[in-house]
């Protein structure tokens, strides 16, 4: 075989190795990139952690009262107050419980399930009135910490009968569409398809 033909059949073939190659490291790198790319999109939805849809404010009489008996049981010591509860309830969703899985191919994340509504913080406002000490029996700093503590759980079994669970089921949507904008920020889609979410509902949160 002549050398010029040898010299040629080598360049086609080392053009054919380079360019196998080359294509071979792209899709690599694509791939390395693309994964890494819905690794940090998880991530960034997950960080914004917890997201407030609802809060609501509550005031309530508290009538607060403690015996403390001593002397061998033979006296007893009465502690007594009326407490005013206001507080503030904040009801969202936790986004670190989202069901989401990322199609690296398609370049979607999947929400293939979405978080109840749970109440994210009850911030209480305690004003004593009508406070009477016993004679052995006063109130002390602990018992502002356990009076606060009664507060919040007070209100936390008011919420159901709130209806404000309810409100925040309704308003989910919002938090759907907050994960699709941040999906969106680099070229992705969200799809929520499983969450049989009309398109009308859709268009009546965006309005």
């Amino acid at each position: 075989m002549d050398s010029a033909v040898e010299a040629f059949l080598g360049l086609i073939l080392g053009a054919i190795l380079m360019y196998w190659l080359f294509s071979a490291f792209r899709r690599k790198k694509s791939k390395e990139l693309t994964k890494q790319q819905s690794t940090v999109l998880l991530d960034k939805i997950q960080s914004v952690c917890k997201l407030i849809s609802v809060e609501g404010d509550f005031a309530e009489i508290y009538h607060y009262e403690n015996t403390k008996e001593g002397f061998m049981s033979l006296l007893s010591s009465k502690k007594k107050a009326l407490v005013v509860v206001k507080a503030r309830a904040h009801i969202g969703y936790d986004l670190k419980k989202l069901n989401l899985k990322a199609d690296n191919k398609n370049k979607r994340i999947i929400l293939a399930d979405f978080p109840e509504p749970e109440i994210l913080s009850i911030e209480p406002d305690l004003q004593f009135y009508d406070i009477k000490n016993g004679l052995f029996n006063s109130f002390s700093p602990d018992d502002l910490t356990k009076l606060n503590l009664e507060a919040k759980d007070h209100i936390k079994q008011k919420i159901p009968e709130s209806g404000l669970m309810v409100t925040a089921k309704k308003e989910a949507l919002q938090a759907v569409l907050l994960v699709e904008k941040i999906v969106e920020t680099i070229g992705w889609t969200l799809d929520y398809s499983t969450l049989e979410i009309t398109k009308s509902d859709k268009k009546l949160i965006e309005e």
